[in-house]
């Protein structure tokens, strides 16, 4: 039988690989069928299909180079949080029996990873691509709600890894 310690540390843990796996799946979308998804971006940048005549199409981005450098951007920081994810994921499974002290010191890695994912679906795809170019206006390059749902489940796992373990059964 699991103990509650033992069984939060495995929730904890395999939590973090879930959403190390997730990224891995990202990733290898991303980089295997490139321009399916840089066809998103490159939407979202030059605002083609938010609402006809507003007033913000001045920041509307069309050069490739820069497209391609937001879209290399958005996959290199995916890739960073993927080998976050798995060497958080990694180093909790190693301190899984070890003091709590030990332990709690192997989350660190993985707050960083979550943390980073976090930063991701909120900062470009929330906050600069729904924000700023205005990807809420559009009906076919909107992604939001698969943002938010990311930043909602990492949010989740983070609130889990933060809290303090269970104390041992006396």
């Amino acid at each position: 039988m699991f103990s509650a310690t033992s069984a939060a540390r495995w929730s904890k843990t395999l939590l973090l690989a879930s959403v190390a796996l997730f990224f891995t799946l990202v990733v290898f979308n991303n980089t295997t069928d490139f321009y399916s998804n840089y066809q998103f971006v490159q939407h979202v940048l030059s605002m083609d299909s938010t609402f006809p005549g507003n007033r913000a199409m001045w920041r509307a981005l069309h050069p490739p180079a820069i497209q391609l450098a937001f879209y290399l951007g958005i996959i290199a920081w995916e890739l960073v949080n993927t080998v976050l994810c798995w060497v958080g994921a990694v180093a909790l499974f190693r301190a899984h029996n070890l003091p709590a002290g030990v332990f709690t010191q192997a989350k660190r890695i993985g707050i960083i990873a979550l943390t980073a994912g976090l930063l991701l679906w909120l900062v470009a795809f929330l906050s600069i691509g729904a924000e700023w170019f205005l990807m809420w206006q559009s009906k076919q390059w909107n992604g939001q709600e698969a943002a938010f749902r990311m930043f909602t489940v990492e949010a989740l796992i983070l609130a889990l890894l933060l809290m303090p373990e269970p104390a041992p059964a006396p």
